[in-house]
């Protein structure tokens, strides 16, 4: 496997550990109007990425289809969506922005937390795997550019995801060594999966307009899910949609300008 394809698919996991490493530059938790900027932020991101590096290039691929070309990119988002619709109902975990301990399964609010964090960091991995995927077969439209601008912007909006695990973790006592080590760690599955779906080419390739739409589905279930009830909850919420408009502009410039 080329360098640059391995280097590609832990950038998103650097970038989770950076924000975990924030546990050791703040002294308190995060403030609320920083996690609404981070979260509206990382939002943005995930919105552009869904369309520019994902459902643009599915519906591409599917351009011999004629009219029905869109159906690929259709069924492959809907599937995406129910595919984390299903594993939010058996996974035990809880919301980004929840203040309860959900349903009891003896699971600790922080270990459901990180449950959750880790969870939807699984379609981010298969994302950049499957844009990789399509850079390597060399018979599809993708670029290593274009697959380097998805693993960037998913490694931009990973940053809040690795502090909203360790901050909690520190603020219950634990050491932060150990909370960064969680935090690091809850964005560990992104390389996996990406891995796996890199070595899945085979038979990736000949579904690559569904996967890309896949990808897509899933990442945006992540946005209405849990990040935009985060940045709208409570008061100064415009803070979180000026961070969101952000990284929409900053992830579009960013596929547009390396893709």
């Amino acid at each position: 496997m080329e360098r640059e394809v391995l280097l590609g698919v832990l950038i998103p996991f650097f970038g989770t550990a950076l924000g975990a490493a924030l546990v050791f530059a703040l002294k308190k938790n995060i403030s609320v109007t920083l996690q609404k900027l981070l979260t509206g932020f990382a939002a943005g991101v995930m919105v552009a990425a869904s369309f520019w590096s994902l459902l643009e290039p599915a519906l591409s691929e599917s351009a011999h289809l004629g009219t029905l070309a869109f159906v690929p990119a259709a069924v492959g988002f809907l599937l995406g969506m129910g595919f984390l619709l299903l594993l939010d109902v058996v996974t035990p975990h809880t919301h980004l922005d929840s203040q309860d301990e959900g349903p009891r399964t003896g699971l600790k609010r922080t270990t459901k937390l990180i449950l959750a964090v880790t969870l939807h960091n699984i379609p981010e991995g298969m994302a950049v795997g499957v844009v990789y995927a399509g850079y390597l077969s060399k018979s599809s439209g993708l670029s290593a550019a274009g697959a380097l601008a998805l693993a960037l912007g998913i490694a931009i909006q990973n940053l809040p995801e690795g502090a909203i695990v360790s901050m909690p973790l520190k603020a219950e006592g634990m050491s932060k060594g150990k909370t960064f080590l969680y935090g690091a760690l809850s964005g560990a599955v992104e390389p996996v999966a990406a891995l796996i779906t890199i070595a899945a080419a085979g038979a990736v390739v000949p579904v690559m307009p569904y996967l890309l739409a896949f990808a897509a589905g899933a990442m945006m279930y992540v946005v209405v899910e849990e990040l935009i009830p985060e940045v709208s909850a409570g008061r100064h919420t415009n803070h979180g949609t000026v961070a969101f408009a952000l990284g929409f502009v900053l992830m579009m410039i960013l596929d547009v300008t390396l893709g």
